[in-house]
């Protein structure tokens, strides 16, 4: 079947930035949930960042035991270049919110399995320095369609948050977020029409499909065209990706999905879209 042409206030514009290493420091550190950490950081190197889409991500770099992280590594011309037995471990994060008044960035982190990102995370304090790098690039999604569907687990919530935050009166959002339990849930924020559906996975471990399928079938969708954004554990994405697909209507050109973890492995972020 051919697709219709798409409509040019439909279509994302991609932006791209120049890459630069920034040394923060810690200005604060709050717990939000039993497993979500907001940290505060600011430092005259974040003057001039910008993070313009809902979906950016920047890279964050842990120390290792020992380093010093107030260091900065050499800054190649397509990117950053560590020493590679120095290499601190590096993990992306969704600019959560940056006011450049202020000179601030939040960034939430999702606590789970112990790793270097979850354990700097727990012991920062204010006054400690951290490596941070990006965001590369924005993909800006419009707003023109009927209504926007957002899903994701706990790793994705900075990035909903974000976009319920962006979108103006007269729009209308359905979010289906999965988190360990009831005590997770965080306050979602929108002038526009939201309907929220929290999905808790306990006993069941993260990145196990079956909860957010189960939720994604069973959620009456709102008539019109809509716009769907999925985030979460990677094969969890691909299987709510062809869900709606498939058996949801959602049309695979208004639709942008991405893994932001993987079981079984490290420092994974991937896009897995269409080519189009």
């Amino acid at each position: 079947m051919i697709q219709p042409v798409a409509r040019n206030d439909r279509l994302p514009q991609r932006l791209r930035h120049q890459t630069r290493l920034r040394r923060l420091t810690v200005l604060a550190t709050e717990r939000l949930t039993p497993h979500m950490l907001r940290v505060t950081l600011g430092g005259e190197d974040l003057r001039g960042f910008a993070s313009p889409g809902f979906g950016d991500h920047v890279k964050l770099f842990f120390p290792l035991p020992g380093q010093d992280a107030s260091v900065l590594p050499v800054q190649g011309p397509d990117g950053i270049l560590f020493p590679r037995p120095d290499r601190p471990a590096a993990r992306d994060y969704t600019p959560r919110r940056h006011d450049a008044a202020a000179n601030t960035l939040q960034i939430d982190f999702a606590l789970h399995e112990a790793g270097p990102a979850t354990a700097w995370a727990q012991q920062a304090a204010p006054g400690q320095p951290l490596l941070m790098g990006g965001p590369r690039g924005s993909l800006m999604l419009p707003l023109a369609f009927d209504w926007h569907l957002l899903v994701g687990d706990d790793t994705a919530l900075p990035a909903i948050a974000r976009r319920l935050e962006e979108l103006p009166t007269g729009h209308h959002a359905v979010v289906i977020a999965e988190v360990d339990g009831k005590e997770d849930e965080i306050a979602l924020q929108s002038a526009a029409e939201v309907t929220v559906r929290w999905v808790h996975r306990h006993p069941a471990p993260a990145g196990d499909a079956a909860a957010l399928l189960a939720a994604l079938e069973d959620t009456p969708f709102p008539p019109g065209e809509f716009q769907a954004w999925v985030a979460c554990e990677s094969g969890v994405t691909r299987a709510l990706r062809q869900a709606l697909v498939e058996r949801k209507g959602a049309d695979p050109r208004w639709l942008r999905a991405a893994g932001y973890w993987q079981r079984g492995a490290a420092g994974v972020h991937e896009t897995l879209n269409d080519a189009n």
